[in-house]
């Protein structure tokens, strides 16, 4: 049975491999405080065995849902491989160090962007978000662009990772791994 984190790793390169536009994109779906389902699109940072990780504004509406129910599902589905990778678990911050040093990876323009998006917010229109950069731009001219405190990131630590490959006549293969007393469990599915 081979780890979990080790065959999503190769699935993942795999379609990166046969050219899919995004391979890091995934679902995140959260609830909020009122048990009102939401589910976008994010990119995945970071995978190991102690989870996936994600970077966002502590602002936002997910930010908010996980910190009202810290628990969260994605889903990963690459169509140029026949594949789809479903994760559920439960959601804790990174921690401080690791935003930082994830934070300094990205492009300036990224950064100041970090600073100057009110994410989810409304604005009278795109020439907003524009000036907002401007200003951070001006703010922070030259040298390294600092983390704002209202962005970082949720790790999922997994509880279930299922995987799903396409076959003909709709006689799918899957597989859900479940954790269960720190071991991962295997059960086959029917489609």
């Amino acid at each position: 049975m081979t780890d979990p984190f080790s065959q999503f790793e190769e699935w993942l390169d795999e379609a990166a491999a046969a050219g899919e536009h995004e391979p890091t994109a995934m679902s995140v779906a959260t609830v909020d405080a009122q048990g009102g389902p939401s589910v976008r699109m994010v990119l995945l940072k970071q995978v190991d065995p102690r989870g996936f990780v994600f970077y966002t504004n502590l602002d936002s509406p997910k930010a908010a849902d996980l910190s009202a129910r810290p628990r969260a599902a994605l889903c990963f589905h690459w169509k140029s491989i026949g594949r789809q990778v479903r994760v559920s678990g439960r959601a804790e911050k990174v921690s401080d160090a690791e935003a930082d040093a994830y934070y300094a990876t990205r492009p300036r323009l990224s950064q100041l962007g970090a600073w100057a998006s009110k994410q989810s917010r409304p604005m009278r229109g795109y020439y907003d978000l524009e000036q907002s950069c401007a200003a951070y731009a001006l703010r922070y001219p030259l040298g390294g662009v600092p983390r704002p405190p209202f962005w970082s990131g949720f790790r999922i630590v997994p509880d279930r990772i299922e995987f799903w490959r396409d076959k003909p006549f709709r006689r799918h293969e899957r597989v859900i791994r479940v954790l269960d007393g720190g071991q991962w469990g295997e059960q086959w599915l029917y489609p």
